[in-house]
């Protein structure tokens, strides 16, 4: 399995979006830097957990380094774009920033099924690096956020009988 490494550095754009049916959503992490584009797959609450933790980096740097944060955060092209060709599932993400930069490093790695007879320590997980404004992330929490939300409605109000256990 060949080693993907890709860094876009700066992102000219970067959203999360849905292809499907309410209920048979499947979210998509996508980016692009001029003609190279990348879609990955992630899941409903990788979706909104990556807008959380957006939104608590960005309250600690605003914090941190006040007056940092440059322009207005307007929501703009967030849908997804053709064609929306998945690389791979991510397992997991990471966040980053760079102060001499003032950018926000967006880290996703692929998600890694190894073989009953594979070796384990030939097998390296694919890498996606998202370099973004801080208003890029902004955006791209609160549009996260909206587009969760956005699925079906809680099912213990949607007049069926569910139980729950805690």
């Amino acid at each position: 399995m060949p080693n993907i490494e890709i860094e876009l550095n700066p992102v000219d754009f970067i959203t999360v979006g849905t292809i499907g049916p309410k209920g048979q959503r499947v979210f998509h992490l996508q980016a692009a830097k001029g003609t190279e584009m990348v879609s990955l797959v992630i899941e409903k609450e990788q979706a909104w957990a990556l807008s959380e933790a957006i939104r608590e980096l960005l309250q600690d740097l605003d914090k941190r380094y006040p007056g940092s944060s440059t322009g207005e955060s307007v929501r703009y092209g967030m849908e997804l774009r053709d064609p929306v060709e998945p690389l791979f599932r991510v397992a997991q993400m990471g966040l980053g920033y760079d102060e001499d930069r003032n950018m926000v490093v967006l880290v996703a790695q692929e998600l890694v099924v190894i073989q009953d007879d594979a070796d384990p320590d030939a097998v390296q997980p694919g890498i996606v690096r998202m370099w973004c404004s801080r208003n890029q992330m902004r955006v791209l929490s609160d549009h996260a956020t909206s587009t969760v939300q956005s699925g079906r409605p809680d099912p213990r109000q949607n007049g069926r009988l569910v139980y729950y256990w805690t």
